[in-house]
């Protein structure tokens, strides 16, 4: 006879305690077979009435709606309600006096069966706390924070029922598979009385497992990973389980990925989740948790949705916290800055670096690649790949330019200082782990791109530092190995090289008290668990966490997207409001990401940012980093929910009219357009056999680049959108020739200069040499040309105006807003723009542009005007909306849906730059379809579609009713005599 069978036969001796308003009769096995769940000292109105629907068979908002108000009560109920006898009662306190009740054991202090240290007084209260849960047959959830020691008490609770209940197992864990054997090493220190085993390895090694330990039951908990659910699934089946485990749970929240399928399909007494982030709290999430936790009572989502969908505003404030009542038996959260005090808080510091020369060169190339996408010409899915694209390619330039193919000089390659010289990153590093190295510390080092670990591993080699390396590619053992090693007391390995999403869950490396985050997640709570790492139980010293940032690219952007959710996942979680705030990026905030320092990458001075580099200080970089770390989290540590809301781009709509070539809502396009100009042509290729080999070979010394020509102090970069005089720039061109000769300036021949390239080097020498330095009267004329031009407009004024033309017409300058300029800077501007436009260098293409928008505003103002008189129409008559429909109507929408459609459009307005995604939310929150699934379904393309349907229609209707209103046509002279002779006549006769 297996152990869990012999468990079964055993008397649970476990109280039952029933929730208020249920009866035994109603959860007995005669009825519906639904387990009985006790939830002492909580409000369990909403979980009474999932019971109920259950029980019933009705839905969760019928039994809602049909629920009596408490005091009042019918006949039947009246008959149902008795009091208990005295007789019974005495009958009662006598078995209680006899028989006795079982008393839950309570721990003050660590129990005896663990013997590899002493539990924290928390983790002492987590234990009761699981041993409560199980004493009251509830599952539950243990969400303290990482680092906290979940998986100790976890182990307690396992050591509890061997060593106090005689109850040996079995049990299932299931881990991620990077924490496998610390899983095991824990079990092993702290609860030697557990007969653990981990069962993974290759086919062969499973088999054997399967036959010596699983077909038998020959153990009390079995450790397994995701990936051995999947693939052993039908060996674990065949097990009742006490106890199934599931860490890291939140990858069971979405109910259709086939882990969460599978594990629902093991057979368990109990079950546990673990996991250390917060909950997002997404209602659906939180159905999938509470499906796993009581199937039998939620056990459909459309239910658990609608139900919270029939409510808004305070009614659903109010459900939120009868939810939050509901989960507070069975969910433990708690944080270390409430429990543990002898773990110092860890000090964030943002690192800003600059760009390597290489870094801005493959850059400024990324950005000049797709102009199209960078100047958001593109739209629809396959923009936004091409947006992703970029991204991603900015990221890897960031982080080091050799993880492009081509950037690293040779074959043949080499390990030597341009590791260090050609990546920002890589500089302020080096000097960083010199430092650290020194001052005693042992680092982590997290990147989310195992290819960087590559670069990484082979500085740590060239620098001579130990380490270590785990990434998603490392065998099961081997990370066992790495993590032994550098945990080993004594260890000599100063780094340990991590990816962020391999090395950041349940690994236990506290022996290291400094972090460096070298490229930062989308995602912050994947950082947050990299971080804690270090910064948990165990640690000794102050945990420090360096983040690498590039300055002035897309990283800081990457950082401020990461502050705003981070604070946006708090908010949440403590106003209680069911929002999903996993938001993916829209385009808008994409192409403002890419967009961000790229006028730094194409304006600044390479050799200025490669000096700035070579003159690092690691203290002031540090001292700047904290005051601007300290920035950054203040702005946004304030800030309310409302108020973060508005740091989202919401994506522009693609709502097409008829008759309209551009679409509803496409603004930005224009100003996109001219954010970044084609560059020039530039030869990528040496032919020149010898000097190829000689590079390739590296037997030539490379040569210095030639420095920039000297400007004059008070030259002015002239742009045609500023709209100065063109004398200025004539004279402005004879002024730097007079200076660059006084200054004896020789243009420096070209390597392998072709003989066109000869001449003109030589002719603008000759110009340098005869150049004749301004008089007094051309200096002054210069100085009063230069006050005429517009020269705090840049580039971004001029976009924005353009953007504010595209959209509201030149004639209203009143609607156009231009961050720091007044209205009369924008009048004084729109009067010298639209007399110069000629003078811009590609005005046609503007021109043509900015005519198809004014057709576009000139086409939405006449649909609008048809929609509001149909509107009109029907308000006047007291009659329903109705559509005429030529032609058909069509099996798909209802008259009814229509009817809303343009009602909303309407209201909207058609000319929205967001008109689709404004009439899908109003959809979904409209009540009249609360249970219309086809329209809750439709994309905002299927609406754009069926609005321009209904449009057309609506447009031959008008023009119907504009024809029968036209006056008949006056009728000629004759007419009305012959008319008049036959009235005279006919009274003539009477």
């Amino acid at each position: 006879m297996t152990r869990f069978n012999k468990q079964t036969e055993e008397e649970d001796t476990r109280p039952i305690v029933l929730l208020s308003g249920v009866d035994e009769d109603s959860l007995s096995d005669e009825s519906d077979g639904l387990p009985v769940y006790s939830l002492v000292g909580c409000d369990s109105e909403l979980f009474d009435r999932f019971i109920e629907a259950k029980r019933t068979g009705t839905s969760p908002l019928e039994v809602l709606t049909s629920h009596t108000a408490p005091g009042n009560y019918d006949g039947e109920d009246e008959v149902r309600r008795h009091r208990k006898t005295e007789r019974d009662e005495d009958a009662d306190l006598i078995e209680e006096a006899t028989v006795g009740e079982p008393v839950t054991p309570v721990f003050s202090e660590s129990p005896s069966y663990i013997v590899g240290g002493t539990m924290r007084p928390y983790q002492i209260q987590g234990l009761n706390w699981l041993i409560s849960l199980y004493e009251h047959c509830i599952n539950g959830i243990l969400a303290d924070e990482m680092g906290l020691g979940k998986t100790l008490q976890t182990l307690s609770l396992l050591g509890y029922l061997k060593n106090f209940r005689h109850i040996d197992g079995p049990h299932l864990l299931v881990v991620p598979k990077s924490t496998l054997q610390n899983w095991m090493n824990e079990s092993r220190r702290w609860v030697p009385s557990l007969d653990a085993f981990v069962f993974h390895g290759d086919k062969e090694t499973r088999a054997q497992l399967i036959q010596d330990r699983l077909r038998h039951v020959q153990f009390d908990v079995c450790i397994t990973s995701y990936e051995m659910c999947l693939s052993e699934r039908a060996a674990l089946r065949r097990i009742n389980w006490e106890y199934l485990v599931i860490d890291e749970a939140h990858r069971i929240k979405n109910e259709a990925s086939k882990l969460a399928g599978i594990v629902r399909e093991f057979k368990s007494a109990n079950r546990l989740l673990i996991t250390g982030t917060p909950l997002q709290n997404n209602l659906h999430e939180l159905w999938a948790l509470l499906n796993f936790l009581l199937p039998d009572i939620f056990s459909s989502s459309d239910d658990f949705d609608g139900w919270f969908a029939s409510h808004s505003g305070r009614a659903q404030e109010e459900m939120v916290t009868h939810l939050r009542r509901l989960l507070q038996p069975f969910l433990l959260r708690r944080l270390k800055a409430d429990v543990e005090h002898s773990l110092k808080p860890k000090k964030e510091v943002n690192l800003y670096v600059g760009m390597s020369e290489m870094q801005r060169l493959w850059y400024r190339t990324i950005l000049e690649r797709d102009l199209a996408a960078v100047n958001g010409l593109t739209a629809g899915k396959d923009g936004k790949n091409r947006l992703l694209n970029i991204v991603m390619q900015l990221r890897k330039c960031c982080n080091h330019p050799y993880l492009f193919d081509g950037a690293e000089p040779g074959p043949p390659y080499t390990t030597d200082e341009h590791l260090v010289f050609n990546s920002g990153k890589m500089q302020v590093l080096d000097r960083l782990l010199t430092r650290l190295k020194a001052n005693g510390s042992r680092v982590l080092l997290f990147s989310q791109m195992s290819r960087v670990l590559d670069i990484l591993e082979d500085y740590c080699v060239f620098r001579g530092y130990n380490c270590c390396r785990i990434d998603g590619q490392t065998a099961h053992e081997d990370r066992i190995e790495a993590i032994e090693d550098y945990n080993r007391p004594g260890s000599d390995k100063f780094v340990f090289l991590l990816t962020t999403r391999a090395g950041g869950l349940g690994i236990n490396l506290a022996t290291a008290d400094i972090v460096i985050i070298f490229d930062s997640d989308w995602n912050p709570q994947v950082d947050l668990q990299a971080q804690d790492r270090a910064h948990r139980i165990g640690q000794t010293k102050q945990v420090c966490v360096f983040r690498l940032v590039t300055e002035h690219s897309i990283e800081e952007k990457i950082i401020e997207k990461a502050l705003q959710k981070l604070r946006l996942d708090q908010l949440v979680i403590q106003q209680g409001k069911l929002t999903n705030v996993n938001k993916p990026l829209s385009q808008d905030e994409m192409l403002s990401m890419i967009r961000h320092g790229a006028e730094q990458i194409f304006t600044k001075n390479a050799d200025e940012a490669k000096d700035g580099q070579n003159d690092l200080d690691i203290e002031e970089l540090l001292r700047k980093g904290e005051e601007k770390t300290k920035e950054i989290q203040g702005k946004y540590q304030n800030v309310g929910y409302d108020d973060l809301q508005k740091f989202t781009i919401e994506a522009p709509s693609a709502l097409h009219i008829e008759g309209s070539h551009e679409p509803i809502g496409n603004g930005g396009q224009m100003g996109g357009m001219l954010f970044l100009q084609p560059g020039k042509r530039e030869r990528k290729g040496n032919y020149h056999v010898d000097t190829y080999y000689r590079e390739a070979l590296r037997i030539h010394p490379q040569k210095v680049k030639a420095s920039k020509p000297p400007m004059p102090k008070d030259y002015i970069s002239i742009h045609d959108f500023q709209f100065y005089p063109p004398r200025l720039q004539e004279l402005m061109d004879r002024d730097v020739l007079a200076f660059q000769r006084a200054a004896e300036y020789r243009i420096p021949e070209g390597v392998e200069e072709t003989e066109e390239e000869r001449e003109k080097r030589e002719a603008d020498q000759r110009a340098i040499d005869t150049a004749i330095a301004l008089n007094d009267a051309e200096i002054a004329e210069k100085e009063k040309l230069a006050q005429q031009g517009f020269r705090d407009w840049h580039r971004r004024d001029y976009v924005a105006f353009l953007r504010g033309v595209e959209k509201h017409g030149k004639n209203a300058l009143r609607l156009i807003e231009i961050e720091g300029k007044t209205a009369a800077d924008l009048e004084a501007y729109s009067q010298v723009f639209w007399k110069n436009l000629e003078r811009l260098s590609d005005y046609e293409k503007i021109e043509a542009y900015l005519e198809a928008y004014d057709v576009k505003r000139k086409r939405d103002q006449e649909i609008q005007t048809i929609l509001d008189n149909k509107l009109a129409r029907h308000k006047k008559a007291h009659t329903p909306l109705h559509i005429t429909y030529f032609g058909g109507k069509g099996k798909q929408f209802t008259e009814e849906e229509d009817a809303f459609l343009i009602e909303q459009l309407a209201s909207i307005g058609i000319a929205h730059e967001d008109a689709a995604n404004k009439l899908r939310e109003s959809i979904l929150h409209s009540p009249r379809f609360r249970f219309d699934w086809f329209l809750k379904t439709r994309t905002a393309g299927d609406l754009q579609r069926r609005c321009h349907k209904l449009i057309s229609f609506i447009e031959r209707e008008q023009r119907e009713i504009d024809e029968r209103a036209e006056p008949p046509k006056p009728r000629s002279r004759a007419v009305w005599i012959k008319d008049g002779n036959k009235r005279s006549a006919k009274r003539t006769r009477k």
